[in-house]
């Protein structure tokens, strides 16, 4: 018996039920009366949360810190790891263990699940996974102590754990209890906390860059010269989209260019340091550390861009991924110069890799659209409210203007859905788009179409 013997079972349906499987212990777990302080937690309460949880999200019904006992904030921090590193990456782990061998559909689940190019080297590249995200965790747990041990006497490494977990996953939980009320707070406090914010903007980046990465950067030996063209491309374009994000932010919020301009009066230094955070967090970490409904118009849309992006293919962080937009501005940049290939760091890229591309985001900004239509037709909230709350549920982000914590049902049904599309989407649309059929055997005559 085991996984080895599913071999008619397609590799996304897979995966899929053991995402499934782990929301719904998560939502049995965290609807038991000790889970709570109140002793009772809805079951679309506890769905969300579990889903969100698993889903590396961060959207949440109430206060993570207020709502949940420390058990119920286990189960949350245990959902978010197994979300973070895999299903797969765990059940690997667990034949490891057991010394069982690990056949070639598994390693095929694998390959997909981790983003890998080929299935060699997947139980390598497993021990790396795991042995990488404990290592960063560690780290990024230690500084996290040391930087908030003079604000919180108590439970301090618990806090440092958690924050470390939940970065470097990019699922945006906090267990501080900053605050109160439907609006996430997050870490709104701590703005001036360079150590803190540092921390968790290199556990974001590391997190969401995708384990492909470093394995390449590692058996490259960290020359730039012999890193495979995804791994230069996600190098320069996480470069690119921290630095000018970071730029535009700190106009739009630190400036008085802006007419709210809540935050102009800040220090020079928190201004610098929390527009860098601000650029780093949307993909798609979910913490913020300025108050988002305090934000100029532009500085949220910005975000709502960036949420939208996303991470890296491969990683814990979800949003189309970066290689995704790279490959689609690529391509209209050699549309408009006439060229018929498009050639990154001396490497043309495959014409099908840009059709996926292509489709994948087209994929999200109908969902997007559909959910937003929905949602906007019976919630009394503004469009901007309701657009960035779908796109940070499917983009997996977490960060919200609190629409979730106040929102219907229905409402949240949807979030809950986005949250597991945004988990599982881009794996089943590539699933789809992957298949080879036979219809390019006989090649049909060529159609006129005019555009543009």
């Amino acid at each position: 018996m085991g996984l080895t013997r599913r071999k008619n079972m397609p590799v996304v349906m897979l995966l899929s039920i053991g995402y499934f499987t782990t929301i719904i212990l998560a939502t049995i777990l965290l609807m038991l009366p000790f889970a709570s302080r109140e002793g009772h937690t809805s079951f679309i309460d506890a769905v969300l949360t579990a889903t969100s949880a698993t889903c590396v999200t961060g959207l949440i019904a109430f206060d993570t810190a207020a709502h949940w006992t420390l058990f119920g904030q286990i189960v949350i921090m245990l959902a978010i790891q197994i979300g973070g590193l895999g299903f797969m990456t765990i059940i690997t782990l667990l034949f490891m263990v057991i010394k069982r061998n690990i056949g070639l559909y598994n390693r095929t689940v694998i390959m997909q699940s981790a983003g890998s190019y080929n299935i060699s080297g997947t139980t390598k590249l497993i021990r790396r996974i795991i042995l990488g995200t404990l290592a960063f965790e560690a780290i990024g747990a230690v500084l996290i102590y040391f930087s908030i041990k003079d604000t919180y006497t108590e439970k301090t490494w618990y806090y440092a754990i958690f924050h470390s977990i939940s970065a470097f996953c990019n699922a945006g939980f906090d267990v501080f209890g900053a605050g109160s009320g439907f609006a996430p707070v997050s870490l709104t406090p701590f703005s001036h906390n360079y150590g803190l914010l540092f921390t968790l903007m290199g556990l974001i980046i590391i997190g969401g860059s995708g384990f492909i990465v470093w394995s390449d950067i590692i058996d490259s030996r960290f020359k730039w010269s012999r890193f495979q063209v995804h791994t230069k491309i996600v190098v320069v374009a996480n470069s690119v989209l921290i630095a000018i994000p970071a730029i535009l932010f700190f106009i739009f919020e630190f400036t008085k260019v802006g007419t709210n301009a809540a935050f102009a009066d800040m220090p020079f230094w928190d201004k610098i340091v929390n527009a860098l955070f601000m650029s780093v967090t949307p993909r798609t970490a979910g913490f913020n550390s300025v108050d988002l409904n305090s934000m100029t118009a532009s500085g949220q849309l910005l975000t709502v861009f960036l949420m939208l992006i996303g991470g890296n293919s491969g990683s814990t962080a979800g949003g189309v991924k970066v290689t995704t937009i790279v490959i689609i501005f690529a391509t209209l940049i050699s549309s408009a110069r006439g060229q018929e290939n498009i050639v990154m760091f001396k490497r043309r890229i495959n014409e099908k890799l840009i059709k996926q591309s292509l489709s994948l985001l087209i994929a999200y900004l109908i969902i997007i659209l559909t959910a937003t239509l929905i949602i906007g037709s019976y919630e009394n909230y503004s469009l901007m409210e309701i657009l960035f709350e779908v796109v940070s549920a499917i983009g997996t982000v977490g960060l919200s203007l609190g629409l979730t914590g106040t929102c219907a049902v229905a409402t949240k049904i949807i979030i809950i859905i986005l949250m597991y599309i945004g988990r599982l989407g881009a794996l089943t649309l590539f699933d789809l788009l992957l298949k080879d059929t036979n219809d390019t055997i006989v090649e049909k005559p060529e159609g006129k179409v005019l555009v543009g």
